[in-house]
């Protein structure tokens, strides 16, 4: 059965529109952990845009599930997560002007530093995941460094508008699933999945979670946190 990880990210914006102290998004993780949510994600940026230093602290010590936390691979926040200890790193591609994550790791190009740092984070006893393209040479290579796991970046079937194209960016979701699970990789998935768009995704055989945001957040705003939560695990496991 497909788990559900709610990234919380937006709640935060909400609060960092204003500069002030609410919503907080430990009220919100309580919320999303009471409807059965497997876990909580967060990306702390390095500009700090919307998750900050705190936020991270204070779920750790609050969040009963899963906590994964999305970074890049700066030393920076790599330390933060030697000090902070989540249950999960997942490494994600950063730019300071994009709107959210706009594409998967290059794990090939960035093959010695991610080596170094899912090394340094292991040490500590942090799960480590890479959020990648659905390529086998990204997946491959996430294997090579040692990841644990990958999160398959969703957004080009998310994105995508004609039938054939949905069915042929699922396919390379499935093909990647396999090569995947042949390197001894757990698989996730994530990025642009919404309520209308997840039950293809969630019949693809094996994948165990899903990291999801934007659209839980979106719909919180008129029913609830905890309805918006309790009604995606419903598709998920649907």
């Amino acid at each position: 059965m497909a788990l559900l990880n709610v990234n919380i990210d937006h709640v935060a914006t909400i609060r960092q529109a204003r500069l002030t102290d609410e919503p907080d998004p430990a009220w919100a993780a309580m919320q999303c952990e009471l409807a059965g949510a497997n876990g909580i994600t967060v990306h702390l940026r390095q500009d700090r845009r919307h998750i900050n230093d705190r936020d991270v602290r204070v779920l750790k010590e609050t969040v009963a599930s899963k906590f994964n936390l999305e970074m890049c691979m700066a030393d920076e926040m790599v330390k933060i997560a030697e000090d902070i200890v989540p249950d999960q790193v997942t490494l994600v591609p950063e730019k300071r002007r994009e709107l959210t994550t706009e594409g998967g790791l290059d794990c090939v190009k960035t093959k010695e530093q991610l080596a170094k740092v899912t090394k340094r984070l292991q040490k500590k006893g942090i799960l480590v995941s890479a959020f990648i393209a659905p390529e086998e040479s990204q997946i491959l290579a996430a294997a090579d460094c040692g990841c644990e796991a990958v999160e398959l970046h969703t957004g080009m079937y998310a994105n995508a508008v004609k039938d054939k194209k949905v069915e042929s960016t699922l396919n390379d979701l499935r093909d990647a699933y396999d090569i995947a699970v042949t390197s001894g990789l757990v698989v996730h998935a994530g990025h642009g999945l919404t309520y209308r768009n997840i039950e293809p995704v969630t019949a693809i055989q094996g994948l165990c979670e899903f990291n999801i945001g934007h659209s839980i957040v979106s719909r919180a705003v008129i029913v609830g946190m905890r309805q918006a939560t309790e009604e995606m695990i419903k598709l998920l496991t649907r």
